[in-house]
């Protein structure tokens, strides 16, 4: 039988950003690409990031976390999803705030009401093989793109634990970011993929934003995507270092403090806990 068959798993989501948490941690398995794929083959488990929590790697953190999305992928950040796990870490627990790893570093999360976590998702990279780009460019914050009639959209890319281009535009409904979003995500310009957010400015601390997430696709809500559109919109000087990213899930509220770290802050939702079933492994090889 596959070593996941029976394991428990946690269902929660984060402004409807679907995510379901897998506590490895004192298990000596490594979850794979085809193990994550099966997992979403259950329709009611289905996610857009997989968090597999493994054993710490550093004192005075909690886990390590591995984030995976849909199509097996493995990604830096997850700013919902890390939220996700912070409140079913300190739950039943008087706890305050919590350390938590990922391959981009560590997360430190406070807990902000009963449903409500912020996390310091870390400092913006701007550099163009920092992001990483496949050319240097002469600015990473304006990259002109022509993928449709008319003038070319400027993209501003930034490392937020993945990489990312945001393209602000006058009027979000005028795009269908379902049928860009997939040419974008695979430009060439972009050697590790890239997460595409659209977003439109409608006051001095409030922006409107779709994303279409890489390895996910179109999202309710994506963490790391709201932190880089507050840090492009900042760098512009369209909003100050402080706004309220709105996406179709929900509002995230984003900092971009002195100290260079992006803080979001957020709600999360508890839906259901599960087991996995023997019959997703069919044919996956432990």
């Amino acid at each position: 039988m596959h070593p996941l068959a029976g394991h428990k798993v946690s269902k929660m989501n984060g402004l409807g950003n679907e995510i379901v948490i897998l506590d490895l941690r004192g298990a000596p398995y490594a979850v794979s690409a085809a193990d994550v794929r099966a997992i979403d083959r259950d329709p009611h488990l289905s996610f857009d990031q997989l968090m597999v929590l493994e054993d710490p790697r550093h004192a005075g953190t909690e886990a390590f976390i591995r984030i995976f999305n849909t199509d097996g992928s493995e990604a830096g950040a997850c700013g919902n999803g890390t939220r996700c796990v912070a409140w079913s870490l300190m739950r039943n627990t008087p706890r305050e705030t919590i350390s938590l790893e990922t391959i981009s570093g560590v997360l430190q999360c406070w807990r902000r009401g009963e449903w409500r976590f912020a996390v310091d998702m870390g400092t913006p990279r701007f550099a163009w093989n920092e992001i990483p780009l496949r050319e240097a460019v002469a600015d990473t914050g304006a990259i002109p793109f022509s993928f449709t009639k008319g003038a070319p959209l400027v993209a501003s890319a930034i490392n937020m634990g993945n990489p990312h281009a945001v393209f602000f535009v006058d009027d979000l409904r005028t795009y269908d970011l379902a049928a860009i979003g997939p040419m974008l995500e695979h430009d060439p310009l972009f050697p590790e993929r890239a997460n595409i957010s659209f977003a439109q400015i409608v006051g001095p601390d409030r922006i409107v934003a779709q994303v279409w997430e890489r390895g996910a696709g179109l999202t309710l809500a994506c963490g790391s995507a709201a932190c880089a559109i507050l840090v492009a919109a900042a760098r512009k000087g369209l909003t100050g270092r402080s706004a309220t990213v709105i996406l179709p899930g929900g509002d995230l509220l984003l900092t971009w403090g002195a100290d260079d770290h992006v803080v979001m802050e957020g709600p999360v939702e508890w839906e259901f806990e599960s087991t996995l079933d023997a019959a997703l492994f069919s044919g996956v090889a432990a």
